[in-house]
């Protein structure tokens, strides 16, 4: 397999302004340089020129200190958009007619799954699943985030029929641990670390360890180091949760008060600033540190699909189930290659790529369910 090409943003490590301030502290300091030479001499009278250039100095000094509480802001914004953290009353979840107009746009897959199945005639289905919020509930602290033995023996049988695949932020080891079956696919780390089954898996790069596929090895020191500062940095800031996902690191606020998430925030972008070849990215209560590099779960369900045998061919239908702002770069991906369908899970309209929907895992569970079903009862007839 070729190694993948890694694309280091293009970002400047400093603003126009911080360079402007540079310069004009570079001609400063040789002024006071030039001054100091010639101690016998009086000082020189304060120019207009030079009282113009401390005020610029101070203007710019202000400006960044603008620009970059104003970016903090602008994160715990983004925070707060995608992680409600406030307790809805029982009235707030009766039907509104905003839900019911989004629900007309993204029906349950449940009951479209007669025109999901008519749509997979003579296709084979590859199913794809995000875990934590898919699979296992969203829970308050993630180490805890277990998928009950109903839900694990409806992926192992979906598994029996299906190519399946479970594409997840967490570290691939960890999602492992949770799901412990043998016979699936795991993308962990958004995709950056995918391993196949050990066994009869029918895949084009099969080897006796299963398909392995990491893009982005030479990011794991620089990952290392991150999680290590964060971990410092964040320690005395009660209810954080730094998460080593190996390619990847997850700080979890969800049990931090709201009052503490700009502190957060400041605390994650000030450690990135020394770190231009990583991005910051945000799912549920959680911030996400990756390597910047054109890698996420999009691209890792065109991998596998690949590597199964469906790169380039109409005679499949790719199924995928994700709750986060994260999966919408595998519904992104479906939706540009006319196949197959996204399938969102949430109790609430959102802003989605996906072309169904599901309310909570209970509901993924009964979808699964009727797949097997289906496919027991088609295979007898």
């Amino acid at each position: 397999m070729t190694k993948q090409n890694v694309l280091i943003s293009a970002e400047k490590n400093v603003s126009s302004s911080t360079l402007a301030l540079t310069t004009i502290m570079s001609k400063s300091s040789s002024m006071f340089s030039s001054s100091s030479t010639s101690s016998s001499k009086p000082p020189a009278p304060q120019t207009s020129s030079s009282i113009n250039l401390a005020i610029t100095r101070k203007s710019l000094l202000k400006q960044l200190e603008i620009e970059s509480g104003s970016r903090i802001n602008a994160w715990v914004e983004t925070m707060k958009a995608s992680s409600p953290t406030h307790i809805k009353s029982p009235d707030a979840f009766s039907p509104t007619e905003e839900h019911r107009s989004w629900m007309v746009q993204y029906p349950s897959a449940l009951n479209m799954f007669e025109q999901i199945i008519q749509a997979s005639q003579g296709k084979k289905i590859v199913v794809f699943l995000d875990y934590d919020g898919t699979l296992s509930p969203i829970v308050a602290d993630p180490d805890r985030a277990y998928m009950s033995k109903q839900m694990r023996a409806a992926v192992r049988d979906v598994a029996k029929f299906f190519p399946t695949a479970i594409i997840s932020g967490r570290c691939r080891d960890q999602v492992y641990s949770f799901v412990k079956l043998a016979g699936l696919y795991y993308a962990g780390s958004h995709g950056m670390d995918i391993r196949g089954p050990t066994k009869g898996a029918k895949c084009k790069k099969r080897s006796d360890q299963g398909v392995l596929f990491q893009a982005a090895s030479e990011f794991l020191p620089m990952i290392a180091e991150v999680n290590k500062a964060l971990i410092e940095k964040t320690k005395s800031i009660d209810g954080a949760k730094v998460e080593n996902n190996k390619f990847c690191v997850s700080v979890h606020y969800r049990n931090v008060d709201e009052k503490q998430w700009s502190l957060i925030a400041e605390t994650v972008t000030s450690i990135l600033k020394e770190y231009p070849q990583l991005k910051l990215t945000h799912g549920r209560k959680v911030l996400e540190i990756r390597p910047t590099i054109k890698w996420d779960k999009g691209k890792a369900l065109e991998f596998l699909l690949e590597s199964l045998g469906f790169g380039n061919t109409n005679d499949v239908l790719p199924l995928y189930i994700g709750d986060d702002r994260t999966d919408e770069d595998a519904f992104k991906v479906l939706r540009e290659r006319g196949q197959g369908f996204g399938i969102l899970v949430s109790k609430s309209p959102k802003e989605t790529s996906a072309s169904y929907s599901l309310q909570e895992p209970a509901e993924v569970m009964d979808f699964l369910h009727r797949l097997v079903d289906w496919k027991k009862l088609s295979n007898s007839t």
